[in-house]
């Protein structure tokens, strides 16, 4: 239920989402991939103890 939301709300998700779909795969695998982008994304927060940053770029890539 929050991948409906975050693609709704969240522009990163919402791009993930739309960018899954533009492949061809299903809406219901796109929302589970939202839903692992999320959980990855939480637990990275709670882990370093910072804030949600929505401009946060990574430096491994």
């Amino acid at each position: 239920m929050c991948s409906f939301n975050a693609c709704k709300y969240n522009k990163t998700c919402r791009e993930l989402y739309d960018r899954i779909v533009a492949k061809g795969k299903s809406k219901k695998l796109a929302l589970i991939a939202v839903c692992n982008k999320l959980l990855k994304q939480a637990f990275a927060i709670v882990k370093s103890g910072l804030p949600y940053d929505a401009n946060y770029k990574s430096t491994l890539v």
